[in-house]
C-alpha cells in the first residue's frame, strides 16, 4: 500500500532544501506514524538542526549521595545539624555549611536548589536516574546526560571525543544507551596520566595503511554483520582522528602556568577539574569529574571535612576560571550526587541515604547566581516550598544549554523516546 502519494515526495524534496527543521514540523503525523524509516530520518534531521555548538556541560559528581546539611543547605538552630555550623556567603541571608568556604566566596555566581526530592533510595537506582532522568528498565538502556548533551551540541568536525568520564570507571549508569556507541564517553583513570594507549606504535603513514588494510579485510563480511562491522570501523575511525591530532594536548594539565594549577590546587579532582576545563576549550561538549567516598554512613562530620576539602576549591576555581575566559556563560556547571543524607545522625555517626529532600547546585550557562530556590522545614525531612523532581532538573539542564527537550529519538523496536521524562525548567535559576 502507498502510504504517501507523489506530491508528498516532493514537498519532502523541497522541505529538505529549503528547511529540515519545517519539513518535521509540517508533516501530518499520521503519515509519519506509518512509515518508520522516513521517522527515523526526519528525527535525525531535526536533531541536526537543532545543534548547538557553542554550548557545553560540566558535570561534578559526587558519588555516594553528598550530605546536604554539611554542603550547601546547612541546618540552623536545630538538633539535626550534628553540630555542623553555617559561614556566610558573598550574598547576604545564603549560608553554606562551614566545609565549603570556597564556594561561600562565590556564592554569587551560583544556584543552589534545596528542594530536589525523589523516590529512589539506592545506589544503582538513584545515580541511574541522575544520569539518565528515567528510572531503570530491564529492556531499555537510556543514554546519560552527558550523551544526550552531546547529541544535540557536539561539532562533528571536533577530533576529540564528544563526552569524557574522568574517574568513576564501570559504573551501571555509564554508556550512551540506545544512542549508539559514538556517544559514549571516553573514560580516563587519572587526569594525572595521560590517556592509555593513544600514541601510534608507528609512523601516522603506516597507522593509516593498517586501518585501511583492516577495513578492506571487512568488506567480505559486512552482509553478515553490517551494524557490528560500521560500529567498529567508525570507532577506529574516531580513535585515529584523536591520536592523530594536534588536540591531544587538552589532555595534557602539566603544560598548564603554574599560577594556574596552583588555583585549582592538587588531588584528582582538582586536576579533573583543570583537565575538564581544557577538554572544553577544545570542542569537548561534556565533562564529568568524579569524587568518590560520599556515602557517610558513619563518621560523616570527618569524611565529609576531608572530601570538601578535596571539592571545594577546585569547584570554586574553575567556575572562576571559566569566567575570566569568557567561558561561563555558554557552559553550564552541574554539581550532584546521587541523593541527600538523613536528616538525624545515625548511632555511628552517620548519615545514611535520603532521596526524599536534598540538594543540587548549578552555575554558568545562564544560570542566575545567589540564588536559592526551595526549602524543606526545620528538621530538614520535608519539601516545603518548590519541590523539583529529576525531570524538572534534566528539563532546566535542557534550557540552559538550549536543547529542546520534546525532541524524539527512536530506541530499538521504533519506540520514540523524549530527551526529558516530563518535567519544566525550574524558571526561578534563570536570569531576566
Amino acid at each position: 500500500m502507498m502510504l504517501f502519494h507523489r506530491h508528498d515526495e516532493v514537498r519532502i524534496q523541497n522541505a529538505r532544501i529549503s528547511s529540515r527543521r519545517s519539513f518535521l514540523q509540517s508533516l501530518p503525523f499520521a503519515a509519519m506514524a506509518f512509515n518508520s524509516l522516513l521517522w527515523r530520518e526526519a528525527i535525525s534531521l531535526y536533531a541536526a538542526d537543532s545543534k548547538r555548538q557553542d554550548r557545553a556541560c560540566i558535570l561534578l559528581w559526587m558519588q555516594g549521595g553528598p550530605s546536604q546539611f554539611e554542603t550547601f543547605s546547612p541546618l540552623e538552630n536545630h538538633r539535626n545539624n550534628g553540630g555542623t555550623t553555617s559561614i556566610s556567603t558573598a550574598v547576604p541571608g545564603i549560608h553554606f555549611a562551614e566545609y565549603f568556604p570556597e564556594c561561600a566566596r562565590i556564592a554569587n555566581r551560583l544556584a543552589v536548589i534545596r528542594s530536589m526530592t525523589s523516590k529512589e533510595g539506592s545506589h544503582p537506582r538513584a545515580s541511574y536516574l541522575l544520569h539518565t532522568g528515567y528510572l531503570p528498565n530491564p529492556s531499555l538502556r537510556h543514554p546519560t546526560l552527558g550523551s544526550i548533551v552531546a547529541n544535540h551540541t557536539s561539532d562533528d568536525a571536533s577530533d576529540l571525543p564528544p563526552v569524557v568520564r574522568i574517574g568513576g570507571r564501570g559504573r551501571s549508569d555509564s554508556g550512551a544507551g540506545f544512542l549508539g556507541t559514538k556517544w559514549d564517553p571516553f573514560e580516563l583513570r587519572s587526569p594525572n596520566e595521560n590517556p592509555s594507549h593513544t600514541t601510534p606504535a608507528v609512523s601516522p603513514d603506516r597507522h593509516m595503511r593498517r586501518l585501511d588494510l583492516m577495513e578492506r579485510l571487512e568488506v567480505a563480511h559486512e552482509s553478515a554483520a553490517a551494524i557490528e562491522i560500521t560500529n567498529h570501523r567508525n570507532l577506529y575511525r574516531r580513535a585515529t582522528r584523536m591520536m592523530l591530532s594536534a588536540d591531544m594536548k587538552a589532555f595534557d594539565i602539566a603544560s598548564e602556568p603554574a599560577s594556574i594549577r596552583s588555583d585549582y590546587g592538587s588531588g584528582e579532582f582538582a586536576s579533573g577539574c583543570l583537565m575538564a576545563r581544557r577538554l572544553i576549550e577544545h570542542g569537548v561538549s561534556f565533562v564529568e569529574v568524579v569524587s568518590n567516598g560520599w556515602d557517610t554512613h558513619q563518621d560523616n562530620f570527618s569524611q565529609i571535612k576531608n572530601l570538601a576539602g578535596q571539592v571545594d576549591g577546585p569547584t570554586a576555581a574553575l567556575v572562576r576560571d571559566l569566567e575570566s575566559r569568557g567561558m561561563l556563560e555558554k557552559t553550564l556547571v552541574l554539581w550532584m550526587g546521587e541523593f541527600g543524607r538523613t536528616p538525624q545522625v545515625n548511632p555511628r555517626s552517620g548519615r545514611d541515604h535520603f532521596p526524599r529532600s536534598y540538594n543540587v547546585v548549578l552555575a554558568g550557562g545562564g544560570i542566575q547566581g545567589g540564588t536559592v530556590i526551595g526549602k524543606t522545614d526545620s528538621a530538614g525531612i520535608d519539601v516545603t516550598e518548590r519541590p523539583v523532581t529529576v525531570p524538572d532538573l534534566f528539563a532546566t539542564v535542557c534550557k540552559s544549554l538550549s536543547i529542546d527537550q520534546t525532541i524524539e529519538q527512536l530506541a530499538p523496536a521504533g519506540r520514540p523516546i523524549k530527551v526529558t521524562d516530563g518535567g519544566s525548567p525550574v524558571l526561578e535559576a534563570f536570569e531576566g
